[in-house]
């Protein structure tokens, strides 16, 4: 018997280890190629670390809203991982474990996904998949390993020469007519995570029935070993770079509304890409459309530690710190910030005391849809005969103040679930239909023509986007976009200074015609193997023990879409969802859900009023509240 063996039925013997660690640890090792899997868990297994050894090997990574997310960079990073080291303080290898990114669900996944594509290829030639990747840790190398996996398996493979933001990978497959494609990015995690985020051919996001298949696929396979077709029927790997940049940039101008407002207003911009890709893509083009952009020179790089912040996350206040400092010193307008993947983006504007604020993702959303709507209207795109035909999307824990908005224009809206790829599913419904013989290559058609047959045949979308710092305006991405988050926002920019306010004064008078609607987004975070278990013990307490009575207000009402049975407003069945809605008597909502690719509890709170002092005072003492339940259900 190996070390490891001896000391793994030791340590499970003697209940250190749990019967699912310790058969994931065999299944491990008995499907890896990792050159120091053995040797890390013979570490850990007499070093004790049991808590370790648990989070690494309690489950097998598996499918979130995201793709595959986890750990890349263990908590305890073991002798044998480190090796010789890696570029930017990393370890030569990724973190060894089932529940962990890595090599072993890496090829997984990847064979997984390029048997599905395979299998339902009905063209000629052979099947094609893009291939990008982020700036964080072994993102290139896993990148560059899911290309050489395609092109062995008979697929051809276009892999971009170096990072690149998400959105312009769902971009490339539908201007490529791929057939699938691949991101490997954890978006706005910590440092220490990677992800494989997987496309369909229409560049959206896999859903169902994509994503049971490819589940089912992976699922199926016990080792990252696979044999390679022989060198004459395996695919061609070309590289995407500079070409494919300036084909989606001259795309990204068509986001613009009214780019005459863009004339002769020279607005000053802060932007920081957070060590991430959004460098590449939106300071030349904002530049372009004539703004002065300045960076803040020690997050312009790529770097996968994430040095300069705590969290890349530009919906949290401390990552946009040192460019709202640098936007001070230089005067500046506005900040924008996007996450390392660029498909989130988060603001700061000046408002009427020339003070730097920070918006929420609810309130960018919710003016670039206003403006959108009211400009759309203005221009004719949209009248009183076709307006029935254009649709808001929208997911259910978005504030509602967007619906408000598009009520007042008598457009439709769409709440979906939370996860980009639901909307996506919308719009390749909305693309689907229009007749075929109408519509031709959709593809290639420009904006104008493209909306013409949406408003005739179809639905026409307006705008989308969640309240987590991501949107969309138009349907040539199917992914949430900073990129073109940025374009818009720079127009919205522009809009307000013809009319000579601020971005915030603009906020203003939007509450002041449809109320003050805030929200707060709350999380309680558990890690590991141990914090996974609690998180879903505390979701399943809210579908048995949904609350009667919070801070002093009656539940009215309890949606529960864990239970299914719920449809939207096109009539479209909602997939069951642990996530729980909750009305109270007074007007104040709350939604609590698992995250789907971070190891925490969410809990959404809203509120609506006159002023907002008044808002905020009502949704901290609901937190309050509701964070005390949470605990007491815990306890």
């Amino acid at each position: 018997m190996s070390d490891w063996k001896s000391l793994l039925t030791e340590a499970l013997e003697g209940g250190k280890v749990s019967a699912e660690a310790a058969g994931n640890i065999e299944l491990y090792l008995a499907g890896t190629a990792s050159p120091v899997g053995g040797e890390a868990i013979t570490e850990l297994l007499k070093a004790g670390e049991w808590q370790e050894i648990d989070d690494r090997f309690f489950k097998t990574l598996a499918f979130g809203t995201g793709g595959l997310r986890g750990r890349t960079v263990g908590k305890v990073v073991t002798k044998a991982e480190e090796g010789k080291g890696g570029p930017l303080d990393r370890p030569e290898h990724p973190c060894v474990g089932t529940a962990t990114m890595n090599f072993f669900n890496l090829k997984r996944a990847m064979v997984g996904l390029v048997t599905y594509v395979r299998d339902r290829y009905q063209g000629e030639g052979k099947p094609s998949l893009v291939i990008g990747h982020d700036t964080r840790h072994f993102s290139r190398d896993f990148a560059e390993t899911c290309a050489k996996v395609c092109t062995d398996l008979g697929c051809d493979a276009y892999l971009f020469e170096a990072e690149r933001a998400t959105p312009e990978i769902s971009f490339a497959i539908r201007h490529l007519n791929a057939d699938s494609g691949v991101c490997l990015t954890a978006s706005h995690n910590p440092h220490h995570d990677n992800g494989f985020k997987a496309y369909i051919d229409d560049g959206g996001q896999l859903v169902e029935p994509h994503a049971t298949g490819v589940i089912a696929e992976v699922n199926a396979l016990k080792t990252e070993a696979y044999e390679a077709l022989p060198e004459d029927q395996q695919g061609k790997l070309t590289i995407l770079g500079a070409e494919m940049d300036r084909i989606y940039m001259d795309k990204l101008r068509t986001v613009l509304l009214r780019p005459d407002l863009l004339e002769g207003r020279k607005a000053k911009v802060v932007y920081t890409n957070l060590h991430g890709t959004g460098g590449v893509i939106i300071v030349p083009m904002l530049r372009e459309l004539g703004f002065e952009v300045i960076t803040v020179p020690e997050q312009d790089g790529g770097d996968g530690r994430f040095p300069t912040v705590e969290s890349p996350n530009p919906e949290n206040a401390p990552a946009l710190a040192k460019a709202i400092a640098l936007a001070e010193e230089v005067n500046a307008d506005a900040v924008i910030g996007t996450d390392p993947d660029c498909d989130r983006m988060g603001v700061a504007v000046r408002n009427a005391a020339g003070e730097m604020e920070l918006l929420t993702g609810n309130q960018i959303g919710s003016l670039i849809g206003w403006y959108r709507i009211k400009t759309m209207f203005e221009l004719g795109w949209l009248t009183e005969s076709n307006r029935s035909r254009a649709v808001l999307v929208k997911t259910l824990v978005t504030t509602e103040l967007q619906r408000a908005v598009a009520e007042k224009f008598g457009i439709s809206v769409v709440n979906t679930l939370t996860g980009f790829k639901y909307i996506g599913e919308k719009l390749k419904k909305y693309e689907d239909a229009i007749p075929a013989d109408k519509k031709g290559d959709y593809r290639s058609l420009t904006e104008a023509e493209s909306r013409k047959l949406r408003l005739e045949y179809s639905k026409f979308f307006v705008f989308g986007g969640e309240e987590s710092y991501g949107y969309l305006g138009s349907d040539f991405v199917r992914d949430k976009d900073g990129n073109a988050s940025a374009v818009m926002f720079a127009e919205l920019a522009a809009y307000a200074m013809s009319e000579s306010t601020t971005i915030a004064g603009l906020r203003d008078q939007v509450w002041e015609e449809f109320g003050v609607y805030l929200e707060q987004g709350k999380n309680i975070v558990m890690e590991g193997g141990e914090g996974a278990r609690k998180i879903a013990a505390l979701v399943d307490s809210y579908t048995t023990h949904p609350p009667q009575e919070i801070d002093g207000s009656e539940v009215v009402a309890v949606k529960d879409y864990a239970k299914g049975g719920f449809y939207d407003e096109e009539g479209d069945e909602i997939p069951e969802a642990a996530m729980l809605f909750v009305d109270f008597a007074d007007g104040r909502r709350f939604a609590v859900r698992p995250s789907g690719t971070e190891p925490k509890i969410k809990y959404y709170l809203f509120g609506k009023g006159e002023t907002k002092e008044e808002v905020e005072g009502s949704l901290d003492a609901l937190w309050t509240a509701l964070e005390k339940d949470a605990h007491e259900r815990m306890s």
